[in-house]
């Protein structure tokens, strides 16, 4: 294969492994926003991605789909163990994420996390071409970064941070914080979702490193007593809006979302949850308010649903087969309390559905409710607001979702206040049309203005300005 001049490093490919009737593997291309974002500069670059293929212990050699090199790092079944589930989720995951599960620091799993990075890094080291932009993408692959800094400094680095990064006080728990910390520091420009997640990542850097922070900018020592500036900085992701705007055009999901509505017995509002199935995203606490709401008297079952789809997620990590069984024992004692024959207070769905089905729901919803703990940003909340052409509906909020710092329009609420949260769901469902079209409106405008195109081009553009800056010095 040629050498790159545009690296994409993720822990998976933008492709999703199957075997065909004929026992032969099949890929088809994985629907994420990530993937969309970046598809037309991996066309324009003729670029390649380094990404695991998604299943342990499979040897194969790089390929092409859809005019994109990938680029298959191999992991073991092991790996997957300590590197992925063990590191990445049950170390890394509830660290970022305010502690709301505890972490586990396990050095095996540091080890592992090594040497997995390592590999990752070798392999787009060797993908890459002479004075390439190679972009890293995670929380899974923190110190690649510094590894390609090392073996190629020849390359232009950039890495893009998806979830929170936490406040000093937590990170500090962290055995291996000063590791991750110049890690991360191998890259030219470290995005992040929120302007204080790249405020708590300097933080961290002066207390831990020492080195000197001013506006986004950091200086970093090289080797040979020479210094460097790297730049991290609030780059909020956002979805391919014009995707969800036609599929909620479409007079089939139209109609499907008619049947939804049918299918709960055509109650007066519908509220609506999507989510990993996650203790960061707030299920618990959404569906106590409403239970509640029921217990109070202020909700009835016959004119009101709350639909909760929580997909499958992570099945082999403890907390989750905790949390999941939690959900699943609030659920069958809110409907065993108030269900009737013809209604059902929560209809709870663990699948995962395609993107059709989900902006049927969106359409069929009358209220979304984001209830997340800690969150990044939170696409499902952008998502109901472009599937919403109707300028109807109303957006119920964290603020502890990176999205409200750009949602401003929405009902914003803090999910561990049970009493707001019941109080925000009832004015939500008894918004006027008029103040739910003001809403949805500005909201939209938001959303429409800033895609998850936008979000790509501003990170590249200011990857490539920071570089010439640097070259011109």
């Amino acid at each position: 294969m040629e050498k790159a001049e545009f690296v994409v490093v993720a822990n998976r490919l933008p492709v999703d492994h199957a075997t065909g009737e004929d026992g032969e593997p099949s890929w088809g291309r994985s629907p994420g926003g990530l993937v969309t974002a970046l598809d037309p500069v991996m066309r324009q670059a003729d670029g390649a991605w380094v990404g695991w293929v998604g299943k342990p212990d499979l040897d194969i050699e790089p390929f092409e789909i859809d005019g994109t090199h990938l680029v298959p790092v191999r992991l073991s079944a092991e790996d997957v163990e300590l590197y992925y589930e063990g590191f990445s989720n049950d170390t890394i995951w509830p660290l970022y994420h305010d502690v709301i599960s505890p972490p586990r620091y396990r050095r095996v799993w540091w080890e592992a996390y090594q040497r997995v990075n390592r590999r990752f890094a070798d392999a787009a080291a060797e993908a890459a071409a002479v004075g390439a932009v190679v972009w890293v993408q995670d929380y899974q692959l923190q110190l690649v970064p510094q590894m390609l800094r090392e073996s190629r400094p020849d390359l232009t680095i950039g890495y893009f941070h998806h979830i929170p990064f936490p406040a000093y006080g937590l990170f500090s728990q962290l055995p291996w914080r000063r590791q991750v910390l110049q890690g991360l520091l191998g890259a030219d420009v470290i995005g992040f979702q929120r302007v204080a997640d790249a405020g708590n990542f300097a933080r961290a850097v002066r207390r831990q490193l020492r080195y000197d922070t001013k506006a986004s900018g950091i200086t970093v020592p090289n080797d040979d007593g020479t210094t460097r500036r790297a730049l991290a900085k609030a780059f909020p992701i956002s979805i391919d809006a014009a995707s969800y705007i036609e599929l909620a055009r479409r007079a089939d999901v139209r109609a499907r979302a008619d049947e939804i509505r049918a299918s709960l017995g055509n109650p007066k509002q519908i509220l609506l949850g999507v989510d990993r199935l996650d203790y960061t995203k707030g299920i618990r606490h959404r569906m106590k308010a409403y239970g509640e709401l029921l217990d109070d008297g202020r909700l009835g079952v016959e004119d009101v649903t709350l639909v909760q789809v929580a997909s499958p997620s992570r099945e082999r990590v403890e907390a989750y087969v905790q949390l999941r069984d939690e959900i699943e024992l609030m659920v069958g004692r809110v409907n065993g309390d108030h269900d009737t024959m013809d209604h059902t207070a929560i209809r709870y769905l663990h699948q995962n559905y395609p993107r059709e089905e989900m902006v049927a729901l969106y359409l069929a919803a009358d209220v979304m409710l984001v209830t997340a703990l800690r969150d990044g940003m939170n696409l499902v909340a952008k998502e109901y607001v472009a599937a919403r052409v109707d300028n109807r509906g109303v957006l119920v909020l964290s603020e502890f979702a990176g999205a409200s710092d750009e949602l401003g329009s929405a009902i914003r609420i803090n999910p561990h206040d049970i009493g707001g949260l019941k109080d925000a769901i009832m004015r939500a469902i008894e918004m006027p049309a008029a103040e739910q079209g003001r809403r949805m409106r500005a909201l939209r405008r938001r959303v429409l203005d800033h895609t998850v195109e936008d979000w790509s081009r501003d990170f590249l553009d200011a990857l490539d300005a920071f570089h010439e800056q640097e070259q011109s010095q």
